[in-house]
């Protein structure tokens, strides 16, 4: 099997392509089973035994879209949506010939994204902006346990180290922000997988600890549901800028989000209440692997 390693400011994914039909088989018995790939994405995403990656990303045709994305995590688990991989993909159709538009549309298990996608010198993708769409803060819908269709700018909940405010938002998939005089690897290494698995989320949920630097600029790590801590999270940014403005801790609506693998900037419209996220995309190298997943 053929792969791709890419990263968006070091959230490290192994792209397949899967825009040919050939993996798998004729019959695409592999792509219908996501048991199966979800034990290809925890042996391949291995970093001792494996290529090593945050989790694995098939790029696919869609009906409704000009591509189509499924995700899954370092565990196995399938994810609906990752914002560093969509930029990702962008670049990986554009520089090798699966596409000569500079604007495309990407069907992803949290909707149709569209995303704009700018070239260097030498032709080849190194940005990528996204329209996330609009931030989901329903707690019903994110979901998060609360009642009511207000968003929920502070929930508060026990864990071991005392009771811990966050702000619910989700953009795709669910994340709890908690702000921070000062991010820690205590915080994330230690309260982030507690804070993961939570009653108070139905499904787990990705964990942000984020620091405010100033009116548009924030420190942010983030624990990952699935997969541990990563160096970026897309998603995780967006629902971080969403949440201090929401919270009141900054006004500006265009935010840089310091994050431990580079910078993401994000926008969150006032008009169309749409959230952008731009950022960079890296190919890292391509490789094929004859390991035996199913096993």
């Amino acid at each position: 099997m053929k792969f791709t390693k890419m990263h968006g400011a070091g959230n490290d994914y192994i792209y397949i392509n899967c825009l040919d039909g050939t993996f798998g088989g004729d019959d695409g018995s592999v792509l219908s089973d996501s048991r199966l790939l979800g034990k290809l994405s925890e042996r391949l995403s291995d970093r001792h035994f494996g290529i090593g990656a945050d989790g694995i990303i098939l790029i696919l045709p869609s009906s409704t879209a000009d591509f189509r994305m499924r995700m899954f995590n370092a565990d196995g688990s399938e994810g609906r949506m990752c914002g560093n991989a969509t930029r990702c993909i962008g670049k990986y159709v554009y520089d090798n010939g699966y596409t000569a538009k500079t604007e495309i549309t990407l069907e992803t298990a949290s909707g149709v994204k569209c995303l704009e996608l700018t070239a260097g010198a030498d032709g080849k993708i190194e940005s990528v902006a996204v329209d996330m769409g609009e931030p989901i803060l329903v707690p019903a819908d994110i979901p998060v346990a609360g009642e009511g269709s207000a968003p929920m700018e502070a929930v508060s909940i026990n864990t071991s180290r005392g009771n811990v405010i966050f702000t619910p938002v989700s953009m795709g998939n669910p994340h709890g922000v908690v702000f921070v005089d000062e991010v820690t690897d205590d915080l994330v290494l230690g309260l982030g997988p507690e804070m993961e698995v939570h009653p108070v989320w139905p499904d787990r949920a990705n964990i942000e600890f984020a620091r405010i630097l100033g009116n548009s600029d924030i420190e942010m790590r983030v624990w990952e549901r699935g997969s541990g801590e990563t160096l970026a999270c897309g998603t995780g940014a967006c629902a971080t800028a969403v949440a201090a403005i929401l919270t009141g801790r900054i006004s500006s609506r265009e935010v840089t989000i310091h994050l431990t693998g580079g910078n993401l900037m994000i926008k969150w419209d006032s008009d169309t209440n749409h959230v952008f996220m731009s950022g960079p995309a890296t190919t890292v190298f391509d490789g094929e692997t004859n390991l035996d997943f199913r096993q």
